[in-house]
């Protein structure tokens, strides 16, 4: 049996440093650098964590990294290289030379320029430059150097990730408060959470609900979830299927804007919506698309399309994408930012789909596909695509199946 290796760390006693000595790291300034700093720190200046602060007043329109983050880099390199283990920080003068943004390569070094006996107190000159070779800053630290050699395990340090406080469906239900409330076909609402949930927004005066489904079932569940149904109206049907038609037949007919899906399978309800005479169709294809608002990630994120079309055509898939960049620009977003998901990271004439995702990038490119910013020029492998859009993975815990409301959106631009 092979024995698990477990990595040691050796310190520098005082008397072991010498003059001249040098070590450096090199560090890649990312947007969860920031934040992380911030939330230590509670430094949660603008210039630092607001791109749309940093467009408007600075002159690189773009956020820039604290100084003090620079700093530690260089605590890094003392309390871990030289001298390690038993390192006390003395003192720390710091001179900054240049700005640091999101994605610069930071080369931070330290090199033994004095050492007094009195105290075993160690000084260093420390220098940052960027991937550029600009400098950045230039300082010195003063250390106490251990006495002792310390040889040991390293300390494996906790895992963290960034939670959001800001929750993006209030934003967006603030905005719809403002509206006129809009008239939604609610398709077989026999269960909780799909009642609840269209009853709760119509609470909250966000829409006008007509329930389409056995009478008997719906009062039944609404009578067992203590939820008033006074007011509302309710289309008798005797089943899934008769719900899903006359669901649809009241968007066809203009009785209600809004499709959203009950307690029904998702493919009895599509059945209705595709039919060529009966159904919802427009000269796009239909596709799905699901907003989430993720801890980890500072906006909605849209996924696409992971419900409906099961082998869609290279056509398919810009009408897909079209239809998702639209569904955004009526969020509020202006300019979203698109990444194409396959299997592999590069074209592969095997791999159908490697192709399409180049073709589409070059349809982006000619304007064939408009209003959104395509981050990658190139297709991604899923956690790729997450990290370019900036999101560390995370597994949220399901809170309140209520706040997933399935919507098919009647409309040119769905």
């Amino acid at each position: 049996m092979k024995k698990l290796e477990i990595e040691t760390v050796e310190n520098r006693t005082f008397d072991e440093i010498k003059i001249g000595e040098s070590v450096s790291l090199k560090k890649v300034l990312t947007k969860s650098d920031i934040e992380f700093f911030a939330i230590v720190t509670g430094n949660a200046n603008p210039v630092h964590l607001n791109e749309d602060y940093a467009e408007k007043y600075l002159e690189t329109h773009k956020i820039i990294g604290h100084g003090a983050w620079i700093i530690s880099l260089i605590s890094n390199l003392l309390g871990n290289r030289i001298p390690g283990a038993g390192t006390v920080y003395v003192s720390q003068e710091s001179h900054f030379h240049h700005r640091v943004e999101v994605g610069d390569t930071l080369t931070v070094s330290i090199t033994v320029i004095e050492k007094k006996q009195e105290g075993h107190l160690v000084v260093f000159d420390a220098k940052a430059i960027n991937q550029k070779n600009v400098l950045v800053l230039t300082g010195k630290s003063v250390v106490r150097a251990p006495t002792d050699k310390r040889i040991g395990p390293r300390v494996k340090l906790p895992e963290i990730s960034i939670r959001s406080n800001v929750d993006y469906f209030e934003g967006l239900i603030a905005k719809c408060e403002a509206l006129e409330p809009v008239v939604f076909s609610v398709c077989h609402p026999c269960d909780q959470t799909s009642l609840l949930g269209a009853m709760e927004a119509c609470k909250a005066g966000l829409i006008t609900p007509i329930l389409v489904g056995p009478r008997h079932q719906i009062e039944n569940v609404a009578k067992e979830n203590g939820i008033d149904l006074t007011g509302i109206e309710i289309i008798h049907t005797e089943n899934a299927h008769q719900s899903a038609t006359k669901a649809v037949e009241l968007c066809l007919t203009g009785k209600a804007e809004v499709l959203m899906k009950g307690s029904l399978h998702t493919d009895e309800m599509m059945h209705a919506v595709v039919q060529r005479k009966t159904g919802l169709r427009t000269s796009r294809k239909i596709s799905h698309v699901y907003a989430m608002s993720v801890p980890t990630y500072p906006r909605l994120l849209l996924i696409t399309d992971a419900a409906v079309n099961i082998y869609p055509t290279l056509e398919d898939k810009v009408d897909i994408i079209k239809n998702a960049i639209d569904f955004a620009h009526v969020l509020g977003i202006e300019t979203p930012k698109v990444a194409i998901l396959s299997a592999i990271e590069t074209v592969n004439p095997k791999i159908q789909s490697t192709i399409d995702a180049a073709a589409l990038c070059k349809m982006a490119d000619r304007g064939q596909i408009s209003g959104g910013f395509w981050m990658v020029p190139w297709l991604l492998i899923m956690q790729s695509a997450l990290r370019q859009l900036g999101l560390n993975i995370y597994r949220p815990k399901l809170r309140d199946k209520r706040m997933f409301w399935w919507l098919l959106i009647w409309r040119q631009v769905i």
